[in-house]
């Protein structure tokens, strides 16, 4: 599985115009992972987080984390909690009474400027 099959569980729609699509699914006994990683401009990517309705928005992250699991390595890409200037945003789907994702329990986003020039890459995680 990969980047239709995250979509489509995560409700989020790649940009028509999105670079560098990539996704996966990590099989776990008691959760699976969905994945979904693409590179498109600041302004779209802010839209995708938008969409998601957090209840905070898009915040740079506690930089003293503890190591996060390697997720997104298994596409070939860092994990974006180790990326400096990363910004996130996570959200309960059924919390905030979006029946959209009703097979979501929880996604979050984090949005990582690439270049001056505004390209952005945009991680996406659910369960």
């Amino acid at each position: 599985m990969g980047a239709p099959e995250a979509s489509a569980l995560m409700k989020v729609a790649v940009p028509e115009r999105a670079t560098e699509v990539k996704g996966a699914v990590q099989t776990d006994p008691q959760e699976d992972v969905y994945l979904l990683s693409f590179v498109t401009d600041e302004k779209t990517a802010a839209g995708v987080a938008e969409d998601l309705r957090p209840e905070k928005p898009l915040r740079t992250r506690n930089q003293d984390l503890p190591a996060p699991a390697v997720l997104f390595g298994q596409l070939g890409l860092a994990e974006p909690r180790s990326e400096q200037g990363v910004r996130w945003a996570g959200v309960c789907p059924p919390c905030v009474g979006d029946s959209r994702r009703s097979e979501v329990q929880w996604i979050e986003i984090h949005v990582l400027e690439l270049d001056a020039a505004g390209r952005t890459r945009v991680y996406l995680q659910a369960f």
